[in-house]
């Protein structure tokens, strides 16, 4: 199974740092996270919080692009409704021409209403927008002079230069929890970016059949939040507060745009400690020593389609020196079990 790292570039004011030696230590652990034999890289996107979560998706990806050899460098995901997508489109083959065609593009309508009152563009819209963005991009990268005349953008012979070079053009992600967005993301033959749900990925996956597309021909990618330690005490002890200021923040953001019933409720997020017999979470944690956290991947991989495993590790505002044990410890102790169980899980009966 390909097991990628995510990075947010967070820094909260608890754990405040300069902005500078935040963003070198990240780019350095990808660099690391390289060696040690990670399949890919994801970067995510949000805006005007307050840990500085990464607004400037395909700048940090031209910063990896330029220094790693071999990772695949996703987004998970670029919020396009906030962005134009021919500029989406030019930074986008840039990042693959850097990287010598390593980039998935990974796009999401985004929910948060503060972000779209930000640049000024209706929440109403979200939808449209990536819908007619995507066609924008794949058009661009496609096709030497391109026009397109819809709801948002009137394009007339645009020639974007230099195109990517994955040929047709980078492969194309789509995330999204509820079932018009992932009847989208058939419809329109991109990949899955999830978040451990197992009815969004059976959903995605009848809306590939029910589009005439086989499903076998399609990333399914679920993404966990974990800390690997010595002990699933000291791992707890590391990552509880961290963890507690993500699941607060994401919970706040959510319960604010009310996209979902019962998601308001996702604010009133448990006291960091009780977060280790928590039931009930928006992202279950895989915290603990390399045995309790491989245990804990293997009921997640059993519940839900997953053809990509993306991790983060890095948790806001977690000291540096943990995350690269963590990573270390995941890379030497948890990922072997991973790949042998997806070995074990192709053979023949």
């Amino acid at each position: 199974m390909k097991v990628g790292l995510l990075f947010s570039f967070r820094n909260p004011p608890a754990w405040r740092r300069p902005w500078p030696e935040v963003y070198r230590a990240a780019l350095a652990d990808i660099e690391h996270a390289e060696r040690l034999g990670f399949d890919s890289i994801w970067l995510t996107e949000h805006h005007f919080a307050e840990d500085g979560y990464s607004p400037s998706l395909l700048t940090i990806a031209a910063a990896v692009a330029t220094r790693t050899e071999r990772l695949r460098i996703g987004t998970n995901v670029l919020l396009l409704p906030l962005h134009h997508p021919i500029r989406v489109a030019e930074d986008a083959a840039t990042v693959d021409v850097l990287s010598n065609g390593r980039l998935d593009l990974g796009v999401g309508q985004g929910y948060a209403p503060g972000e779209f009152a930000g640049y000024g563009i209706s929440r109403s819209e979200r939808a449209s927008r990536l819908e007619e963005g995507l066609e924008v991009i794949s058009g661009a990268w496609t096709q030497a002079s391109y026009s397109h005349s819809g709801q948002h953008w009137q394009l007339d012979g645009v020639a974007i230069e230099p195109r990517p070079v994955q040929t047709p053009h980078p492969p194309l992600w789509v995330g999204g929890r509820g079932k018009k967005a992932l009847d989208r993301a058939a419809r329109l033959g991109c990949h899955f970016l999830g978040i451990g749900d197992p009815a969004a990925a059976r959903t995605y996956g009848e809306r590939l059949i029910a589009h005439g597309r086989d499903p076998a021909k399609f990333e399914s990618a679920q993404l966990a939040f974990g800390h690997v330690a010595a002990t699933r005490e000291r791992a707890w002890s590391e990552a509880e507060a961290h963890f507690h200021w993500l699941l607060s923040c994401y919970g706040r953001w959510l319960g604010d745009a009310r996209d979902f019933a019962g998601d308001e409720a996702l604010a009133a997020v448990p006291t960091a400690r009780e977060l280790r017999t928590a039931k009930t979470l928006l992202f279950s944690p895989m915290i603990g020593s390399p045995d309790d956290v491989s245990a804990a991947l293997e009921s997640f991989l059993a519940s839900v389609h997953t053809t990509q495993l993306i991790v983060c590790l890095h948790l806001p505002g977690l000291d540096p020196a943990r995350t690269r044990t963590s990573m270390e410890l995941f890379a030497r102790e948890v990922r072997p079990r991973l790949t042998a169980k997806s070995e074990a899980s192709r053979e023949p009966p």
